[in-house]
């Protein structure tokens, strides 16, 4: 543990505790009157703010759930102006220098003639990629950001463990930890003259507009960031980056590659994108030259690439500099090319590869880490024979034997590197200040003139012995103060001021996939109300007296409890035995299966996920807690849940469902996204609705006082009908209200209406025929409901059921919806050409 006067507390043993550096006496000096006593809070705080801003990391081999909250430890890292000031020069050094080798490996590869660097290690890495041999990116740029994972020793001094130059992640957590950190310290955080962080952030964005300006050939470059999608692990990171940034998220699939050029797809058709900030490794981005059983990239991608019409960030084809046994070729490199040695150094390393090297750290391998120099396979990589992938871990003693053979077997395969002593840093964890090794990833910019900034901070990570602890194995994080003795930078990640003809150019398209996940959450939040409503309702019947329940309502609610999924096909009816339907529904309700309230609570939760860059904190809060509210009050055994749980659990969840609804329809920007999320809930509402007011026609239900009541509840238009009608239960006034009523938002009449209205405003696609908008209108009758009141006041039980007007009316309009349903994928989700429809049937 750390002493705060520098000498061992009383009982502690001799060099069992370390006292604090100055910085840290400075640090707790400002925690206020309660000092250390107040941590505990402010660690809850924290917990808190993680939990309700929704920071995720997944983790794939969690089988209880792939996300976990982000770990961030409650005290920062501090580090002294001396000691940053040697970091930021040897990181930018080192990002140089890395750049330099790039640029000679994919062109004269003078590099691999004089032996500095084997060619086996970079010409049998598969993050090196032939295809591109010979291809200078623009500006001669190959990495715009890159990260070095650092360590120090004993001695003081910081080494360099790794490097990141593919698609260094952890970007969006630093500026996360910084938010979250910062505020619950803002008197520290202000006093001890800690460097922000924005500048660096800023100028990323800075230098790939300035480098795909000549892509754009004239227009304002168009940059997105191209993310793997919500399964991947720093998914999160992703979505807060590309808001920070101001950059659209997207998926491989949003893109598509014609004329060597890249685009996206969008509900106005296909727009150009000049620059990718990439998240994505290099194998994934192209199927077609590349992992070709990726799904993740975008065919033809490299081929966009080599034409020089889009520029990525980083560059295809750095990854084979990821190897540890680079490390050990770079101190000479650096001496021949920058005439002086490295800054920062790395620890001892030997490439198993060079026999030399081998046979020197072989009688010493015991203690050492043994690394693989290249990354595992997997998919058909690992079917293929490649080499198999292994964890860095301390050599044992008692290991060294299986270790040798294992080298023997595959040298190139194998890097071993001098154990290092990481030095400590203070966390709170039970109710005390104890020491924690750790690491600390910092980031390098690129200016695209040559020059490199280095971000005054980084992504601390707790630390073992002698290995960083990744956060796939329950490591957690830290958030990084940098002290500076001069000015705090101030700069802002606002741009400069916009003037009146940059404002239609900053339009922020709307990707397909994203316009498409937004009809889709609009579809699932109507489909959820719909089920709460409908199972309120059969909860309120079930709990009336026997003799009061008509055979004709309960049959109509039972059809439509088992049509909508909220009780299982074969159930007993509620006329042949309330009780077990009662127990079967239930249980259903929780159950992520067979599109009861849990399937459409998890399919919301599911598809607002993937549009965490495009919602409020709020409102995807909302919709997280709804799903976890409803599941924690039903996770009692389903053979002890009863209407005492589910009830209560159903009525919370309608006034969550309310405010969901409120978010959608009164604090999103009005764009063509939430024209199609509006879309979107009112087919769900008409399908939904038409098929109730056919059910209670269908069997005289609805000429029963009972069926009456149920239908204006399930129609949620009790009030209305009350107030203008009374106690009057007549067909007409029914029928006028709930179908021919333009006032009433449940109303068949206002639905079609309203579809009109959204569906005249969105964008008329010259790629997906003469006039996409009208054909979308001519689905739907051209006023009202296309038949008057008059007609369906026939009374229903004096013609035939078929050929009356409600059933077939309700039978028209629920088919119209599927349709338009399918005509808005095909035209604004669906980018497929004429030829290329006509070979996909």
């Amino acid at each position: 543990m750390f002493s705060f006067d520098g000498a061992p507390d009383a009982g502690a043993e001799a060099g069992g505790v370390e006292p604090l550096r100055e910085p840290w006496r400075r640090f707790f000096e400002r925690l206020g009157p309660l000092g250390q006593a107040d941590l505990d809070r402010r660690a809850a705080l924290l917990a808190r703010q993680i939990h309700e801003d929704g920071v995720t990391y997944n983790v794939y081999s969690d089988a209880g759930g792939t996300s976990r909250p982000w770990p961030l430890e409650l005290l920062p890292a501090l580090i002294e102006p001396e000691d940053w000031r040697q970091i930021e020069q040897g990181v930018a050094q080192r990002a140089a220098l890395l750049n330099s080798v790039l640029a000679d490996v994919y062109g004269e590869q003078r590099v691999l003639r004089d032996g500095l660097l084997p060619p086996a290690l970079v010409l049998g890495h598969p993050g090196y990629l032939r295809g591109l041999q010979g291809q200078q990116p623009p500006g001669g740029l190959y990495l715009h950001i890159v990260a070095f994972d650092l360590a120090r020793g004993p001695d003081g001094r910081f080494c360099v463990l790794a490097q990141r130059t593919q698609a260094p992640s952890g970007m969006g957590y630093v500026l996360e930890n910084r938010l979250a950190v910062s505020r619950l310290f803002p008197q520290a955080f202000r006093e001890l003259n800690v460097q922000h962080l924005a500048s660096g952030f800023r100028r990323l964005v800075d230098t790939l507009q300035t480098l795909a300006a000549p892509c754009a050939q004239g227009e304002p470059p168009r940059l997105a960031l191209l993310t793997a999608g919500p399964r991947n692990e720093t998914y999160f990171e992703h979505a807060y980056l590309a808001r920070y940034l101001g950059l659209p998220l997207v998926e491989g699939g949003d893109l598509i590659v014609r004329d060597e050029r890249v685009y996206l797809k969008t509900v106005h058709g296909l727009e150009p994108v000049h620059g990718l900030l990439r998240r994505l490794d290099d194998d994934y981005c192209d199927p077609l030259e590349l992992k070709p059983d990726s799904t993740l990239g975008v065919p033809g991608l490299l081929q966009a690439v080599r034409a020089g019409n889009v520029v990525m960030a980083n560059a295809l084809g750095t990854g084979f500099l990821e190897s540890p046994g680079v490390q050990g070729f770079l101190p000479a490199m650096a001496r021949r090319w920058l005439g002086h040695d490295l800054l920062l150094p790395s620890p001892p390393t030997w490439w198993c590869g060079e026999e030399a090297a081998w046979q020197a750290v072989q009688p010493e391998l015991a203690g050492k880490i043994m690394h693989p120099s290249y990354p595992a396979p997997f998919g058909l990589g690992a079917s293929r024979g490649l080499r198999p992938g292994f964890k860095p871990q301390q050599v044992e003693p008692d290991a060294v034997a299986d270790w040798c053979e294992r080298v023997a077997s595959d040298p190139a395969g194998h890097t071993v590197q001098g154990a290092f002593a990481f030095s400590q840093t203070p966390v709170w964890s039970g109710g005390a200040v104890q020491p924690r090794g750790m690491t600390l990833r910092v980031f390098a910019v690129a200016d695209g003139h040559g020059g490199w900034q280095v971000m005054p901070g980084g992504m601390g990570r707790t630390a073992e012995t002698h290995a960083a602890v990744s956060m796939q194995y329950g490591g957690s994080s830290f958030d990084t103060w940098v002290l500076t003795d001069g000015p705090v930078d101030t700069f802002s990640m606002l741009p400069r001021p916009l003037h009146v003809d940059d404002l239609v150019k900053q339009q922020r398209p709307v990707a397909s996939r994203t316009a498409e996940n937004l009809f889709w959450m609009g579809r699932y939040t109507e489909r959820t109300e719909n089920n709460v409503r409908l199972a309120r309702t059969l909860f309120t019947v079930l709990g009336e007296e026997d003799e009061q329940a008509s055979p004709d309502v309960l049959d109509t609610l039972n059809g439509l409890a088992v049509s909508s999924g909220l009780v299982p096909p074969g159930v007993p009816s509620l006329t042949q035995s309330a009780r077990l339907f009662e127990r079967a529904l239930i249980e259903a309700l929780p159950k992520p299966g067979a599109y009861s309230v849990g399937y459409n609570l998890q399919a919301l939760a599911r598809t607002a996920g993937a549009l965490r860059d495009r919602l409020s904190p709020e409102h995807w809060r909302l919709i997280r807690d709804m799903s976890e509210d409803f599941s924690q009050r039903m996770q009692a055994a389903p053979e002890l849940l009863s209407e005492a749980e589910a009830v209560p659990a159903l009525e919370w969840l309608g006034v969550q469902l309310a405010a969901v609804t409120g978010s959608q329809a009164d604090r999103m920007t009005r764009d063509v996204g939430w024209r199609l999320l509006t879309v979107g809930r009112y087919i769900e509402r008409l399908i939904a609705y038409a098929g109730v007011l056919r059910a209670f026609f269908e069997r005289p239900a609805a000429a029963q006082p009972q069926g009456f009541d149920v239908l204006l509840a399930l129609f949620d238009s009790t009030i209305t009908f009350r107030a203008r009608f009374q106690r009057r239960l007549e067909l007409p006034a029914l029928l006028d209200l709930v179908v021919m009523d333009e006032s009433n938002p449940r109303a068949l009449a206002c639905i079609l209406r309203r579809l009109r209205t959204e569906l005249g405003k969105l964008p008329r696609r010259d790629d997906a025929g003469a006039d996409t908008v009208a054909g979308l209108l001519a689905i739907l009758p051209e006023q009202g409901v296309g038949v008057s009141l008059a007609e369906l006041c026939e009374p229903l039980w004096q013609v035939d059921a078929a050929a009356h007007p409600i059933p077939r009316l309700t039978d028209q309009l629920a088919q119209a919806a599927a349709r338009l349903s399918n005509e808005i994928g095909r035209c604004y989700f669906s980018h497929a050409t004429a030829p290329d429809r006509l070979l996909a049937s």
